[in-house]
């Protein structure tokens, strides 16, 4: 799965290339015909950049992947580039939706929060119902007299003229590019229509990436569920401990203002963080009395055993460094490797503070669980010795909150 989506994202990379090179073609022929004066050429050079400069920027969001649910970011992203290489106060990208066989506006500009509801459209009905299924360019230069518009009179922002450029893959159409024809102009040119064509076919190359990302996403998001449930199997305990942590985990990451893609990674360490288990003897796992030192050197093997399963898989290699280093201490007294501060990764010191908690809260074959009062007191003893002070400090407040 990680092969194919190399392959993708090099032919993807090979798309851009042959595109740019396109565009650097048409710059000078333009350079060599034109017939206007200087000043006019220099404007077409410009906004021949402000093209280029604007497909990197759709290029580099959708190349990097986006979760599910953050789409309507990068399409925002994408409308607006869109609308300012026109000069337009007013544009819509719609995506054609799987489920109810619908084009749905994804992201706006200058367009009512009312209207962006209100227009659902099956393809071949409206404008952009029909640029979406015949897969071609359609410039409507006066809306009220058009009978698809029937429907959407009385909004201001349906009366300009607009273009509908259709998103194509290949022969496969996945939505449509509204853009609105400035006020100070009376058509497009010819050259803006290439430009948003071209921006257009940009978008439609990110989107496909967007969906490869998310179904690739999904897929390690059900394998860390499954390996998730071999733990449960493994120890009810440490089942359901995980999925506890989880939570935990991601709030706790947000509030240290950690990245979004990077706490991801933290929510899957702390769910399967204690999957090293797996290797190690049930009698000792669920031994209800004082392990022998034996029995405690094996136990200390889980973050090694956990690092040796997990880090095969591409997708999960940092997830697979956190938890092996999720058992090292602050002040260098921890294993498997004896790191200190800021050599453990941060992750590892978010799981450390919130495996700690659980552990002490919780009822276990050898022991009760603690009061809350000291798991509290015991965390803020070990701050600075096994914790990093600043997890602890936001983790308590966290608790606090709860």
């Amino acid at each position: 799965m990680v092969y194919l989506l190399s392959s993708i994202i090099a032919f993807l990379l090979i798309i851009l290339f042959i595109v740019l090179n396109r565009l650097y073609n048409l710059k000078l022929a333009s350079l060599k015909n034109k017939k206007s004066s200087s000043p006019n050429v220099k404007k077409i050079l410009s906004k021949f950049d402000e093209l280029l400069l604007d497909m990197i920027a759709v290029h580099d969001s959708g190349i990097k992947g986006v979760p599910a649910g953050k789409e309507g970011e990068f399409y925002k992203m994408a409308l607006l580039r869109a609308c300012d290489i026109v000069g337009s106060d007013r544009g819509s990208i719609m995506i054609y939706n799987n489920d109810d066989g619908l084009l749905h506006i994804i992201a706006s500009r200058g367009i009512s929060d009312e209207l962006v509801e209100k227009i659902k459209l099956k393809p071949g009905t409206g404008v952009a119902g029909r640029a979406f299924e015949k897969g071609e360019i359609i410039f409507v230069t006066n809306p009220e007299k058009n009978p698809d518009y029937d429907g959407y009179m009385g909004y201001d922002e349906q009366t300009e003229p607009f273009v509908a450029v259709p998103l194509k893959i290949k022969d496969s159409t996945v939505g449509v590019l509204n853009i609105h024809l400035p006020k100070t102009k009376n058509n497009f040119t010819d050259l803006e229509l290439k430009f948003l064509s071209i921006l257009a076919g940009e978008i439609s190359i990110m989107a496909e990436n967007i969906n490869l990302y998310q179904s690739i996403e999904k897929f390690y998001f059900e394998l860390v569920q499954t390996l998730a449930k071999t733990i449960d199997a493994k120890d009810s305990y440490t089942g359901s401990h995980a999925i506890t942590a989880r939570n935990r985990a991601k709030k706790l990451a947000e509030r240290m203002n950690i990245p979004e893609k990077f706490i991801k990674n933290i929510e899957y360490a702390a769910i399967l963080h204690d999957i090293g288990k797996i290797g190690i003897d049930d009698r000792i796992i669920t031994k209800p009395a004082k392990l022998t030192d034996e029995e405690y050197a094996q136990i200390k093997k889980h973050p090694e055993i956990a690092y040796d399963i997990l880090s095969p898989i591409e997708f999960l290699s940092i997830v697979a460094k956190i938890i092996l280093y999720h058992h090292e201490w602050f002040n260098g007294n921890g294993y498997p490797e004896g790191l200190k501060a800021e050599e453990i990764p941060l992750g590892s010191r978010i799981i450390s503070v919130i495996d700690a908690w659980d552990a002490m809260t919780s009822d276990r074959p050898y022991r009760k669980a603690l009061k809350k009062e000291d798991a509290i007191n015991e965390l803020k003893n070990g701050a600075g010795k096994q914790f990093d002070p600043d997890v602890v400090d936001a983790f308590l407040k966290l608790i606090e909150e709860e």
